[in-house]
């Protein structure tokens, strides 16, 4: 895995290649990583792994024709033919009138923030097997627990630069670290499974991996004996490890592809107020360790925290520089890339506001209500909003968590669920997507 500077190095001369072999303009993204991931059941090491990999992608353009490809074979000779092979390539590509790098004037030129997303660890694997063991051990000593799945530990670092033939030469890097556990709970036809996991930058930031195996054990025999439920309308309260999947729905139908192929049940929205007043969402790319901070975004452009929506209100897309032209939009520093293909959009560190009830007084107020902790499925029309998926939680009874329930859809809009949302004061940041607990009235749940 080559250093921050060696990679752009070698993007630069890609590019200075591309522009010999007659491409107009060009740009190259080089992504290296490395992972070092230790698995046991059963306080057993069940697998050990070590993944290292490098890639390059090449974007060219002849004209407002393109052609994009991607290579591990980083020797100049390798690059050579693929750079050939892709200007060969654009020469051949259909017209794409809104094709092109992003604007040179809008490239970040500042000084890139310091975000502290590395912190030049590289724990050995005794070290990760070390604390899979403890987890799991913690886990299993829940009772309850009749078996286990595993626990894990995992140790990453990544190298992203991007060069352009625009001016723009930047790259950055980054660890990550996680451990897990998953167990079951309950014999025969009651057994129930559950899990926990951590995911931080810095090593030093990863929760007690004791801490983590219990609340699996704890998670997994809370489950057991699940009940079914009638079909009914119902008020639904989502935990925050599922509430977050709310906002992947609203971020699919925002970004500027979706809007401009006509394909979002938010298109017609832009400055609408499609949460209650008191709901805002955030997206900030600067956030000190966070999971998807980042300095600039795909293409070069410097990123900046907004509000997604801000007191309800939608506030506009998230684009790239191809979607924004095609909208006669400015990109918004939301692009997002891999080696293969164009560029995409989508957000950094995204979460919901802490709203100002509490947890307790958001469920106080339900009679009969369900609360979910895990979502199946991806029944989500991104056309119409319709909503419809698989879900096991426990059933509210007079504001209490009561029976474990089980194999049951909750079923919606879109439009009317963001409307009837309302979050509590418990927002915890430990996600790249963070929410407190969300209450929605008005849902429907089909039992078994």
């Amino acid at each position: 895995m080559l250093k921050v500077d060696a990679a752009i190095d070698r993007l630069t001369h890609a590019l200075a290649a591309a522009k010999a072999a007659g491409a107009d303009a060009a740009d190259a993204v080089y992504v290296g990583d490395a992972s070092t991931s230790v698995s046991v059941r059963l306080g057993a090491l069940e697998d050990i792994g070590r993944s290292e990999g490098e890639e390059v992608g090449l974007r060219v353009f002849v004209g407002r024709r393109s052609a994009s490809v991607s290579t591990s074979d980083l020797s100049i000779a390798a690059m050579t033919a693929v750079v050939d092979r892709a200007v060969a390539m654009a020469r051949e590509a259909p017209e794409d009138e809104y094709a092109g790098l992003a604007p040179a004037d809008r490239l970040m030129r500042d000084d890139p923030p310091a975000l502290d997303l590395d912190d030049g660890g590289d724990p050995p694997a005794e070290l990760l097997k070390a604390l899979a063991i403890e987890a799991e051990d913690a886990a299993r000593s829940v009772a309850g627990v009749t078996n286990s799945e595993g626990g894990g530990g995992s140790a990453g670092r990544a190298v992203m630069a991007l060069v352009t033939s625009t001016g723009f030469a930047r790259g950055y890097r980054g660890t990550s670290y996680g451990v897990s556990a998953s167990v079951i709970a309950g014999e025969g036809q009651a057994m129930q499974r559950d899990y926990a996991y951590h995911s931080v930058r810095h090593f030093a930031d990863l929760d007690a991996a004791a801490v983590i195996g219990r609340e699996a054990g704890e998670r997994a025999t809370r489950r057991v004996n699940p009940s079914k439920l009638d079909t009914q309308a119902i008020t639904i309260v989502f935990d925050p490890r599922v509430g977050s999947s709310l906002l992947g729905h609203l971020v699919g139908s925002i970004t500027g592809s979706s809007i401009a192929r006509g394909t979002s049940f938010l298109r017609d929205s832009l400055g609408a107020e499609i949460f209650a007043p008191g709901v805002t969402i955030r997206d900030e790319p600067h956030r000190i360790r966070g999971l998807r901070s980042r300095p600039f975004d795909g293409e070069g452009l410097a990123t900046t925290a907004r509000s997604i929506i801000d007191a309800g209100r939608l506030t506009g897309w998230l684009m790239d520089s191809a979607s924004a032209r095609q909208l006669g939009l400015e990109p918004t520093g939301h692009a997002a890339r891999g080696v293969s293909g164009p560029p995409g959009a989508g957000p950094s560190n995204l979460h919901m506001v802490a709203g100002t009830t509490s947890r307790a007084d958001l469920l106080k107020g339900i009679k009969h209500g369900f609360y979910v902790t895990e979502l199946i499925g991806m029944g989500v029309n991104g056309l119409t909003g319709d909503y419809s998926r698989g879900a096991s939680g426990y059933l509210i009874e007079d504001g209490e968590l009561t029976m474990p329930v089980a194999e049951v859809t909750i079923a919606g809009n879109l439009k009317d669920m963001f409307r009837n949302l309302t979050p509590a004061d418990d927002l915890v940041f430990r996600h790249a997507t963070n929410v407190p607990t969300i209450r929605i009235d008005g849902m429907t749940l089909a039992g078994g």
